[in-house]
């Protein structure tokens, strides 16, 4: 089989599981940076992409009567964009734009003890990574590293919308890794770390029409992930991921308005995530390839919210022209039943449920 039909399956392997991770990794998570980037091929690279993740979440049970069978969970959209830059013949680097972290949930009645409206949290990353490749015979070795910035927002309707409330933080945190490919079989394994850290936000809030100085705190983790992947036959390439998140820094997301002597505070204690992906990928000639996949996510939660296991099921393909590469991504998500059973928790049940993700994308090289 000639490499151009390799490329092709590497393609369409890269984006699939992106759009996996974003669509049902456990806690906060959504987007990963793409440094896989870094491997191609070319001085100068360009991809683009958004991955539209719509989940259901509808309560089965709840104190509030009038919350019973409404979906809380809002839809999101989770931008991917990178582009590398070889700096050297042996050193390529790498800028890139994702949302790493995020929820949002809306109720059309107030929800729980300070009667919740909306809550929306996002973290945008804006990262810098570079490699700097050796040749081993076949194949090449690759050190990893690179810093990246975290912009925080946090924004909160409460108190049946008497409270408006916006927090802000940026924080600084940085990734390492180690890699080996062999572009000619399309053998590829990787180590990745990237650190966590501590959000210390600050913001206003108006309370009952009066503005008010807001804080909030939240610890998010570190994680370490390791992806293979390989030619397997003619045509055909296999590929997996395992992924290890420290989601049990996570205990509890804080906003505080001192003046007011208020304080919102959402009890999470999660445990540690693992997330595992698989799947297969096949040429169906030099411009068009295609690749189907399964990932599983245990789920962090300990019965004081309802983050729940995860099931996943995903389509892929690359098609490429004379300009660059399309790409696209469609995935089905199991949301396993829930229930808060920790005492001083709200006790609510969440059924299982579907939800979809679909991304496109689109990338150049010169």
């Amino acid at each position: 089989m000639n490499i151009s039909r390799f490329k092709a399956l590497l393609g369409a392997t890269a984006l699939t599981i992106v759009a996996a991770s974003a669509a049902q990794a456990g806690g906060f998570s959504r987007g990963t940076a793409d440094t896989d980037i870094l491997y191609e091929e070319g001085n100068f690279n360009l991809r683009t992409g958004v991955t539209v993740v719509n989940p259901t979440r509808k309560f089965t049970a709840n104190s509030q009567a009038a919350l019973v069978g409404v979906d809380y969970a809002d839809t999101y959209a989770v931008p991917s964009a990178a582009v590398k830059f070889k700096i050297l013949e042996d050193m390529s680097c790498a800028g890139t734009f994702t949302q790493s972290f995020g929820g949002d949930a809306t109720w059309p009645v107030p929800s729980g003890p300070i009667g919740k409206l909306n809550e929306d949290f996002a973290v945008n990353e804006f990262g810098a990574t570079c490699g700097y490749k050796v040749d081993l015979g076949k194949g090449r070795l690759w050190l990893l590293g690179g810093v990246f910035m975290e912009t925080v927002k946090y924004d909160l309707v409460a108190l049946a919308g008497a409270l408006d409330g916006t927090l802000r933080d940026t924080n600084v945190g940085w990734r390492a890794g180690i890699g080996y490919d062999i572009p000619e079989i399309a053998l590829r394994a990787q180590l990745m770390y990237r650190s966590g850290f501590s959000v210390d936000a600050n913001g206003n809030a108006l309370l009952f029409g009066g503005n008010q100085i807001a804080t909030g705190t939240a610890d998010l983790p570190q994680s370490v992930e390791v992806k293979l992947q390989s030619g397997i036959a003619p045509g055909w390439l296999a590929y997996g991921s395992v992924k290890w998140t420290d989601w049990s820094v996570t205990k509890e997301l804080i906003l505080r308005l001192p003046n007011a002597g208020l304080q919102s505070k959402n009890d999470y204690f999660w445990r540690d995530g693992w997330t595992v992906t698989g799947g297969v990928g096949r040429a169906f000639t030099d411009r068009i390839s295609g690749t189907a996949f399964v990932s599983w996510d245990r789920g962090v939660g300990t019965g004081w919210d309802l983050t729940a296991e995860t099931y996943t099921l995903g389509v892929g393909a690359s098609m490429k022209d004379k300009w660059g590469e399309l790409r696209l991504g469609a995935a089905a998500i199991h949301m396993g039943e829930v229930s808060e059973t920790q005492p001083g928790s709200l006790m609510r049940t969440v059924g299982a449920d579907w939800g979809f993700a679909f991304s496109a994308g689109y990338g150049v090289k010169w």
